[in-house]
């Protein structure tokens, strides 16, 4: 019997239409009427329990099918407790400027624009994770060890402290960090093939180990994406030159500056609303923490070290697990660690201190030069004997690549007015990125934190744009008559950065 003849005879028995019910032929030496009246009286005793019983297997298996497939297209959200596995990406995702970098949402997609053409792109990069600043990894090792001397009974969840041997080092990356910036070279590559198949980046980095080692392993990242294209120009003169620019009061440094005395006063005093919000969060968990580890008599300060612990433990790993340092606090407690953070970014490097901008109006001059063709005029923390250069300040190229850190690019970001819409941050209560129009330290300035200025040609027109992406979320540009896909037209986008053509406050830097 085919398929089909079955389908239709199984449909029939089912709705109880004999009429077309056919039955298999029986040998020819059977008594067929036996047989039938046997078979019949069969069917007419038990079809209820046959119906029942296939409407029960055909049941079974839509709502089989019906879990499996909501299981399959739905994402759990984090309840809130700590080792939920779906809370840990979000516990990962908000521990301020110590957080890796991730894809942020994004109200307008990151994509390139359909029938636009990227014609020139300019990343900065912060480094890739690290240990702790060597002032901090002191700090840390030395919690640890009045701990291990003063604890004696540790509460639960706490135990793993006792046998925990503090060994991070201090300022250069973590392997990692060497891997995310690796993958941040194979990324930007990918974005800008049509570009990067047929040229190469102009490269700068700040002179701090961490930063030049972040260049080359984004190299080692690009040139490894560039070998893999068969597309590609097969000239590749690996390694790629990279300008260094020494860091300190006696060079100018656009990308580290370190020239505005009052800049460094305002930074220090600004600090008290982070010390409000500190004041208002971190006592429960102070005292919680010295409840579980009774003779550390921990103070506030130490309490949020504690915490720093989590993050940086984590990059010590080389597949970022997350340290059992993390599983000591609530989901809701690291929403306000990131806030905490998020509030010294912004008042001590970005929109709250009112020098902030001025530290990154000299990039800012780079980078309308670049997009222009045009010198760079600036007065402020630019290099005039590195920008005067052909050589190594270059305005043909299609591409180019700065390495950073995160409090110099809190200042450009400033300077660029990225963040111009998120009002002052309050420290008596959280906002998060949402409110803040994307601002969180998290979002903004993570480790390997980047920022893409593309400039492109669009359907035709005679005039170039301009977007600007920050962690792959599209930053609705200011006054220069964005459109719905975040487009400025470069004429526009230029006149919009009249704060950095005017030098900032440069002035007050040595009133």
């Amino acid at each position: 019997m085919d398929f089909s003849n079955l389908k239709r005879q199984l449909a029939a028995f089912v709705t109880g239409d004999r009429d077309r019910y056919q039955y298999t032929l029986v040998p020819r030496d059977a008594d067929r009427d036996k047989i039938q009246r046997r078979a019949t009286t069969w069917y007419d005793r038990n079809i209820s329990t046959v119906r029942l019983a296939l409407c029960l297997v055909l049941c079974a298996v839509l709502i089989s099918f019906s879990m499996s497939f909501m299981q399959s297209t739905s994402t759990p959200s984090c309840t809130g407790f700590t080792r939920d596995r779906h809370c840990r990406k979000e516990i990962a995702h908000s521990w301020g400027q110590y957080t890796s970098s991730f894809s942020v949402p994004s109200e307008i997609s990151p994509s390139v624009p359909e029938n636009c053409e990227v014609t020139f792109a300019q990343l900065l990069s912060r480094h890739g994770a690290r240990y702790p600043t060597a002032h901090k990894s002191l700090a840390y090792g030395a919690i640890v060890d009045r701990i291990h001397d003063n604890v004696k009974d540790y509460g639960n969840h706490f135990k793993f402290i006792k046998d925990y041997k503090y060994t991070l080092g201090a300022d250069q990356l973590t392997r990692y960090g060497e891997n995310q910036m690796i993958n941040a070279g194979l990324l930007f590559y990918e974005r800008y093939k049509q570009l990067a198949s047929s040229h190469l980046p102009f490269i700068r980095a700040s002179g701090q180990n961490r930063v030049v080692v972040s260049a080359k392993n984004w190299t080692q990242g690009f040139h490894t994406a560039r070998q893999a294209d068969i597309d590609a120009d097969p000239s590749d003169p690996y390694p790629y030159d990279i300008l260094v620019i020494p860091e300190g009061t006696n060079f100018n440094n656009s990308l580290s500056p370190d020239l505005c005395p009052a800049f460094e006063e305002e930074r220090y005093a600004v600090q008290d609303e982070q010390v409000t919000w500190r004041e208002k969060f971190v006592s429960p968990i102070a005292e919680r923490l010295n409840e579980n580890l009774p003779g550390a008599n921990l103070s506030d300060q130490e309490a949020i070290y504690m915490m720093d612990m989590c993050p940086f433990v984590t990059v010590t790993n080389d597949r970022g697990k997350l340290s059992e340092f993390c599983y000591l606090y609530t989901v809701e407690e690291w929403h306000n660690y990131n806030y905490y953070q998020s509030l010294g970014k912004w008042y001590g490097y970005g929109n709250g201190n009112p020098l902030g901008p001025t530290q990154g109006v000299g990039f800012v001059n780079e980078l309308l030069a670049r997009l222009t063709g045009e010198p760079v005029i600036d007065h402020t923390t630019t290099n005039s004997t590195l920008d005067g250069s052909k050589s190594t300040f270059p305005l043909n190229h299609h591409l180019y690549a700065d390495f950073s850190h995160d409090n110099d690019m809190m200042d450009i970001f400033a300077a660029l007015g990225l963040y111009n819409l998120t009002d002052p941050l309050p420290s008596g209560r959280r906002v998060g990125p949402h409110e803040t129009f994307g601002f969180s330290a998290s979002w903004v300035v993570p480790f390997a934190s980047r920022l893409y200025v593309e400039k492109m040609t669009c359907g035709g027109e005679e005039e170039e744009f301009v977007r600007i992406l920050v962690n792959d979320r599209v930053i609705p540009l200011q006054n220069c008559g964005a459109d719905e896909l975040g487009l400025c037209t470069l004429g526009r986008f230029v006149e919009s950065q009249s704060f950095a053509r005017n030098g900032g406050h440069w002035d007050m830097c040595f009133a």
